[in-house]
């Protein structure tokens, strides 16, 4: 589970679409924002949620879209503006912090919540720097 913060305009349908693109979504599928669905479901090597979570108010009106099964299921979760959950948040997390550094530049930061969460993070970082075993 990916949690995507940031302000609006900020890149986190992007990022969705790169994650997308990792799990080898097929391109005939345009992956975009699901602001009014509130979440789309694409097919790849796992299933792909991305939901948008923009216009919850409160953690309660998301009872209904059957988030343990999208969240705790087989599959990978994107989930733009990711704090409106609260307490609901997983605690096994990847949190991705998008921020404005200049009119097309952004700032990315990473943070793991979670053992298996730490470890995938550790291994993107190996693979970045080239210490990667892989």
């Amino acid at each position: 589970m990916v949690a995507l913060i940031g302000e609006l305009g900020s890149g986190k349908t992007l990022f969705a679409q790169g994650l997308a693109r990792g799990l080898d979504v097929p391109g005939s599928f345009a992956v975009t924002s699901p602001t009014f669905t509130l979440v789309n479901e694409y097919p790849g090597r796992l299933p792909f949620y991305h939901l948008d979570l923009y216009r919850i108010n409160d953690p309660a009106q998301c009872a209904d879209l059957g988030l343990d099964e999208l969240l705790y299921g087989d599959g990978a979760a994107a989930i733009e503006w990711a704090e409106r959950l609260g307490a609901e948040l997983p605690e096994e997390r990847l949190e991705v912090r998008l921020t404005f550094t200049g009119e097309t530049c952004r700032f990315l930061e990473f943070r793991a919540f979670g053992e298996r969460m730490g470890d995938r993070l550790e291994a993107l970082k190996a693979v970045r720097t080239g210490r990667s075993p892989y």
